[in-house]
């Protein structure tokens, strides 16, 4: 076929008692199917439930958790994919790739693949996603969050092979590929879409606004047909409730419970990733001080929270990049609990005319995490024990990303954000700029020093990488102080006995409905 003319894209960074409860269960209002497992249509469903719905289904939005469990090769696929639990870059929509020269990558395409809507899928698909998912006025958080300002040349060669530029060299570019969902070329590419399209082994069915998703098996998928033809999910705020789904057979799988919300043998302990903190807006006052930023980290009792809030299930965070991911450095200590040391840095700003009596909002986010709110509330105890003036404003998932992405509200006065990150990719450059960044979509503070050497992180090679990461991140641990991290998290999911399914570090964000397999009896 003939070349096409070759297009280059910049982006920007851009517990009640048991009768009340099964009352409370039966009057939800639910999509779930709550037939008899022995039923034909129920033993083809899995029921899912999750905590919050979906902002959106936009596949460009799947790094935001919420949507990605419900899009991330589930509805849309990438070029690769990524084993969380191996780190392996394995071909997905992509058989194969290699770097051409310093700046260009090649993809051969996987042959005979076709979209929901029975259009094919080829290199000029490709090159329309790519592109789509990175233009400005899209404002896909998939662009922010692993592709940050670079300049992106996409290059159709012909139907099976597709050339991949940036202006400078990139050597995880096929890494950062795996997160950019393939659409059709019919996708709209100046609105976000709220019936996706994509490749993967489930195609969207139907969304009942506040009620219920569903997707149904795309019989024309080109790997191995999942076990089930159906995937309904429903969302409940409360842990308790998600797990009692589970243990009377309202639902299959629960995700995101804390140890006591009572999913009994249904409980399914794992490993994540994901660590919680709080981000401060350092460039407003009070907050601007370094010594208050400071008090903050040593006002907090992570231990205590480890205990109380998380069930002992984790450890104590240090950094945004956990273990386990290039860039991780394992000198950062956690910040000691001093309650008597934050008192007195408070105190001493104080002194010097820091307005430390200005009110400080906590943004947090409900559901969040199991006890997100008592964690909130513990949080602004401790603060206002240590001198600070400190109140909480709880929010469901939509306010809290009005607080989290820029441009954020200028006229709200100094704040600290409930945070929690994971980073599933395995390399430290997907938190570094977006999260930490002077102008990162979800950043709230950086300084120039702190973003050139998170760049020559970007750009490094093997231990050189590491290194440069592990340096940028002392950097702002020892010199910056944005963040007050507190605990690296384990998670607990329900799972009905019908199901096979071995969650991984990923499964947070990542819920391969493929992975779900029917129990052998």
């Amino acid at each position: 076929m003939a070349r096409t003319p070759s297009r280059s894209i910049r982006t920007r960074r851009a517990a009640g008692v048991a009768v009340a409860l099964t009352a409370l269960l039966t009057t939800q209002a639910c999509a779930m199917d709550t037939q008899s497992t022995g039923s034909t249509e129920s033993a083809d469903t899995i029921r899912i439930v999750l905590k919050d719905e979906p902002p959106t289904l936009e596949t460009c939005q799947g790094s935001q958790n919420s949507t990605g469990l419900v899009t991330r090769s589930n509805i849309a696929e990438g070029l690769t994919s990524r084993d969380a639990d191996t780190g392996d870059l394995n071909p997905a929509l992509a058989t194969e790739w290699e770097q051409t020269d310093d700046t260009t990558w090649t993809f051969t395409l996987r042959e005979d693949v076709s979209f929901h809507d029975g259009s094919a899928f080829d290199a000029a698909a490709a090159a329309y996603s790519i592109e789509r998912a990175l233009l400005p006025e899209m404002a896909c958080d998939v662009a922010g969050q692993f592709f940050g300002d670079q300049t992106i040349t996409t290059r159709v060669v012909d139907e099976t092979t597709l050339e991949v530029a940036t202006a400078a060299p990139d050597p995880i570019l096929p890494l950062r590929l795996s997160f950019v969902g393939m659409v059709p070329t019919t996708t709209d590419n100046t609105a976000k879409v709220r019936e996706p399209v994509g490749t993967g082994p489930y195609r969207f069915k139907e969304w009942q606004a506040g009620t219920s998703i569903s997707l149904e098996r795309f019989d024309d998928y080109w790997g191995e047909a999942p076990d089930f033809g159906t995937v309904d999910y429903s969302w409940r705020s409360e842990g308790s409730i998600r797990a009692a789904m589970v243990t009377n057979n309202e639902a299959d799988l629960a995700i995101t419970l804390a140890p006591e919300d009572g999913a009994g043998d249904a409980a399914v302990q794992y490993k994540t990733n994901e660590v919680t903190y709080m981000r401060m807006d350092a460039g407003i006052a009070p907050l601007d001080d370094r010594r208050v930023r400071e008090a903050v980290n040593y006002a907090l009792d992570k231990e205590g929270m480890l205990g109380s809030i998380f069930g002992g299930q984790g450890q104590l965070a240090t950094q945004l990049v956990p273990e386990g991911v290039i860039g991780h450095n394992p000198e950062i200590q956690p910040w000691t609990y001093d309650m008597g040391r934050a008192k007195q840095l408070i105190a001493e700003a104080k002194a010097d005319g820091v307005p430390v009596d200005e009110k400080i909002t906590i943004i947090g986010r409900t559901g969040f995490y199991p006890k997100a709110d008592e964690a909130m509330e513990i949080v602004q105890n401790s603060l206002t024990e240590a001198g600070l003036n400190v109140e909480v404003q709880m929010g469901d998932v939509n306010t809290w990303l009005q607080h989290l992405l820029r441009p954020v509200p200028t006229d709200f006065g100094p704040r600290l954000l409930m945070g929690m990150h994971g980073n599933q990719a395995g390399d430290a450059s997907f938190t570094m700029a977006n999260n930490l960044g002077s102008t990162g979509s979800q950043s709230s503070f950086g300084t120039e020093e702190l973003d050139a050497l998170i760049a020559a992180g970007e750009v490094a090679f093997g231990q050189e990488r590491q290194d440069a990461f592990a340096e940028a991140l002392a950097y702002q641990h020892k010199e910056i102080v944005r963040d007050a991290m507190m605990v690296q998290v384990g998670a607990t999911l329900a799972l009905s006995p019908k199901v096979d399914y071995e969650p991984t570090t990923a499964t947070g964000d990542e819920m391969r409905v493929a992975d779900m397999h029917k129990a052998t009896p």
